[in-house]
């Protein structure tokens, strides 16, 4: 069985952070809880995850976000 792996990326711009999860699909819908924006396939299976105003969010964290970001976690 292979590892699923999780796509990380960092907008300074946007001042978003992406998590990008190893399920396959078209996005159908999203839900905004709070800072985060949850996309899901019609089958309500999450595909990515966003963190807005990802600074706030992680604020005290010791990396900076685009550090924390690396291209792929495992």
């Amino acid at each position: 069985m292979k590892n699923p792996t999780t796509k990380v990326s960092y907008d300074p711009d946007a001042d978003v952070l992406a998590f990008a999860g190893a399920v396959r699909g078209r996005i159908d819908h999203a839900r905004e809880l709070g800072n985060f924006v949850v996309h899901f396939t019609k089958d309500d299976r999450p595909l990515l995850i966003e963190v807005l105003e990802a600074s706030k969010v992680f604020g005290n964290s010791p990396k900076p976000l685009g550090k924390i970001a690396n291209p792929v976690f495992v």
